[in-house]
């Protein structure tokens, strides 16, 4: 009996010190972590809306914060809007920032965050040999960057192909796409009904 009382009292010795260190560091690494995170979102609202000089935070403490974005430090003219997106994949939440023009036409997007499976859904941020962005990504903006002859996707409507839409989605990761495109479409009528004032 003395025997097996021993080894819980090492086992729980050794549990101790194990939870200790893994606090010590989460609580060491935490700020360095969430620093990145500030940095990698700042970068991506200057990718998303590469004209933005200014970008002004509003209703931070709301379910929707998102940005106004300004041609001018001061007195420019107001470009568009930019939010962050979030919508549920085949094996995560995808997070994805978003640029809008003034009539509610995507600009840019990056995915900021996503854990699909590899060489699925992954393929939403994979950026292929001599090219620049990522194909999937690019397909929501290169109508309005390019200046194509294809009117420019609108937030407010955009779909993926197996819905009727322009989105071509990935083979073999249609919930992926889906998830993306939906959260866009969603998040951006809920930002357009607030700055109508709820209507």
């Amino acid at each position: 009996m003395g025997y097996i009382l021993k080894l819980a009292a090492i086992l729980m010795v050794i549990a101790g010190i194990a939870a200790g260190s893994l606090a010590l560091v989460n609580m060491k690494t935490r700020p360095i972590i969430e620093e990145y995170r500030r940095m990698e979102e700042a970068n991506a609202r200057a990718e998303v809306m590469p004209d933005g000089l200014l970008f002004l935070l509003q209703d931070s403490a709301s379910t929707l914060p998102y940005y106004e974005v300004y041609s001018e430090r001061e007195g420019g003219e107001l470009l568009g809007y930019i939010f962050t997106a979030a919508g549920k994949g085949y094996s995560s939440t995808i997070k994805t920032v978003t640029g809008l023009d003034t009539s509610f036409n995507i600009v840019g997007i990056k995915i900021i965050y996503q854990q699909e499976t590899p060489g699925l859904g992954a393929k939403a941020t994979e950026i292929a040999y001599g090219e620049e962005d990522a194909w999937f990504q690019r397909q929501y903006f290169m109508n309005t960057r390019d200046n194509d002859d294809k009117p420019p996707l609108n937030a407010l409507a955009v779909a993926v192909d197996k819905d009727g839409g322009e989105i071509q989605s990935i083979t073999g990761a249609t919930i992926t796409g889906r998830a993306v495109t939906y959260s866009i479409k969603q998040t951006a009528v809920e930002l357009k009904n607030k700055l109508e004032g709820g209507k």
